[in-house]
């Protein structure tokens, strides 16, 4: 079996994400999505939080097993007998970042560990996780970001009423 890792915060989950998963369900018999437990962050849900939207988000595609993760992306990678990352890339400054990474577990793994970067569709370019939290906080619109029920949990921990 081919398996793959798609790993991240996903805080929150977007459309983005999604696409990436979708595409990468389609390469691999199963994706494990990983919900990085990552304390040098300060992220708006909880690790268990972003586990269950992502598995809400993906439940209806077969292939995909969200879980989540603390320490190296290697070490995580290597338990789960997988060979496999994927990240997904929306613009050049992306790929300098994730190349670095991409190298650095490559190395670190002993040459175990491939990178498969996707480009994000055209239409989900913009879209960041970050830019969802900071629209959302001024009650802006995200329901071309994220599924309705993300959009939802979002406002409510900012604290305002689901948009319509």
């Amino acid at each position: 079996m081919h398996s793959a890792i798609y790993p991240g915060s996903f805080d929150p989950v977007t459309f983005g994400h999604l696409d990436i998963i979708s595409r990468a369900s389609g390469m691999f018999d199963e994706v494990i999505v990983s919900v990085l437990d990552n304390c040098n962050k300060k992220a708006l849900f909880t690790v268990e939080e972003r586990v269950e939207m992502l598995k809400e988000a993906t439940k209806d595609i077969p292939n995909v097993r969200v879980e989540s993760f603390s320490g190296l992306l290697i070490e995580y990678a290597k338990s789960m007998n997988v060979n496999i990352s994927i990240r997904g890339l929306r613009a050049i400054t992306d790929f300098e970042y994730e190349l670095q990474i991409a190298q650095t577990n490559k190395l670190l793994s002993g040459g175990k560990l491939d990178t498969l970067f996707l480009t994000t569709s055209l239409e989900y370019a913009y879209l960041s996780s970050s830019g969802v939290k900071e629209i959302a906080n001024f009650n802006g619109d995200i329901s071309k970001c994220v599924p309705d029920f993300v959009a939802k949990k979002v406002y409510e921990k900012f604290g305002h009423e689901k948009r319509d």
